[in-house]
């Protein structure tokens, strides 16, 4: 009983710390959250991008991916350049974004760099 004890009380343990961090850099950050100012925005680098619907809080004008947060990539969109989210499907992109102004996971973004079959998340244009 004392392995088996002290075996329960190890997961039990992991369990409780895990290694949840909030998720990547970009995440923690709020890459991709709506916004209707810069001022609802968690850090001080990013600006609300109001050309999306509902806001996005990230960062205009990347030149590389290494412009970016860890978690997000640089993306060509209507001919500009954003830091968004990258992403493996939908939910991924909607962490603090309502149903009316959802981003979707897209294959198709125009990656600044090599896409390594990447996706993005994509806010909806327009206010």
């Amino acid at each position: 009983m004392g392995k088996l004890g002290l075996a329960l009380f190890a997961l039990l343990l992991s369990a409780a710390c895990g290694d949840d961090d909030g998720g990547s850099e970009a995440i923690r950050s709020g890459v991709g959250d709506a916004c209707a100012t810069t001022d609802e925005c968690v850090h001080d680098d990013q600006e609300c991008l109001a050309e999306f619907k509902g806001g996005y809080c990230g960062r205009r004008d990347c030149v590389e991916d290494a412009d970016c947060p860890e978690g997000s990539a640089c993306v060509t969109e209507d001919g500009m350049n954003y830091c968004f989210l990258v992403c493996v499907d939908k939910q991924d992109c909607n962490l603090r974004r309502t149903v009316d102004e959802e981003s979707n996971c897209s294959g198709s973004a125009d990656f600044v760099e090599d896409s390594l079959n990447r996706k993005a998340c994509i806010p909806p244009s327009g206010t």
